[in-house]
């Protein structure tokens, strides 16, 4: 299959990426990212998520940063919803899609959420009939679709399985996650063989994180599928709680310097996206992860 010509860059930095940093993140510099990032050219923020704040402390602000961020119409601000009440919340917040998180793992899923896949699928058709009931759109994550900590490696069939089921259930669309980054070009591959014989590939997204550094070769091979979403964080933001050792998502800076290489039309400004990478880098009191960010710093510098 021939690569697309325009890819949607879907940017998780503010949600994925910061709700696992261990420096506290002030209110009002989530709010001046999520600003920052909209005058990229970016068309999807996921700006919140609305989970107990025991489990994931830097999410307890996902009210206040939905008040307080200056909304742009080309943007959709998105929340992950676990549950019902979670639902609610977003909804009362002012969020415009919603997102829910499974498993291709059922080792993960009990560390993750507390329950079997089959559990968790079944928690998530009462948010699935809601969000239809308010014309809200909701996005399905697959987390462990080619490795887990706990169960090794995944088999490509059962990350089919729960991906089709999600896309049964109503999801527009479905995000793969090689949440602890041991995929290589062949592991995925073979998974997105399986799960687009189950799925058409205009509805599959990817989500790769950079642990072993083959992030960016996984998204060239995905593109190769006909893959034309791709998950990405600022400055490489993040990591995995529940994977020991796992490193950020990828950084956009850098999945949009390789497309803008391969003549793939994004929207997005780099520079733009550069300086909203620096201002929370600065903020984390670190560097950021993406290379093309520290090489190009270090030009201005």
């Amino acid at each position: 299959m021939a690569m697309p010509s325009k890819v949607k860059i879907v940017e998780v930095g503010p949600r994925d990426g910061l709700q696992n940093e261990k420096t506290s993140i002030d209110v009002n510099d989530k709010i001046h990212l999520i600003n920052l990032l909209s005058e990229t050219g970016l068309s999807y923020i996921e700006a919140a998520s609305f989970v107990s704040p025991k489990w994931v402390p830097q999410m307890a602000t996902s009210a206040e940063v939905m008040a307080g961020i200056q909304r742009n119409t080309s943007v959709t601000y998105a929340a992950l919803t676990p549950n019902l009440k979670g639902f609610e919340s977003a909804l009362a917040a002012g969020v415009t899609e919603v997102a829910i998180f499974g498993a291709a793992s059922e080792a993960f899923s009990q560390k993750n959420i507390n329950c079997s896949i089959d559990e968790s699928l079944a928690r998530f058709e009462p948010v699935i009939n809601a969000a239809k009931e308010h014309n809200i759109p909701v996005r399905g994550y697959v987390s462990c679709v080619v490795g887990c900590p706990y169960d090794g490696e995944i088999s490509p069939n059962t990350v089919a399985n729960v991906a089709e089921k999600l896309y049964q259930m109503g999801c527009y669309e479905i995000s793969l996650g090689d949440t602890i980054g041991v995929g290589t070009v062949a592991s995925v591959n073979k998974m997105l063989q399986a799960v687009s014989a189950r799925v058409p590939i205009q509805y599959l997204a990817v989500h790769f994180h950079d642990t072993y550094g083959q992030a960016l070769t996984n998204i060239y091979a995905a593109l190769q599928h006909g893959i034309s979403v791709i998950d990405s964080a600022v400055a490489g933001l993040g990591g995995c709680p529940y994977a020991k050792g796992a490193s950020g998502n990828v950084a956009t800076e850098d999945v949009v310097y390789m497309l803008n290489g391969l003549a793939i039309e994004t929207g997005i400004d780099l520079n733009k996206l550069l300086k909203a990478g620096w201002f929370i880098s600065d903020k984390l009191g670190k560097q950021p992860v993406s290379k093309v960010s520290n090489a190009l710093r270090a030009k201005c510098e």
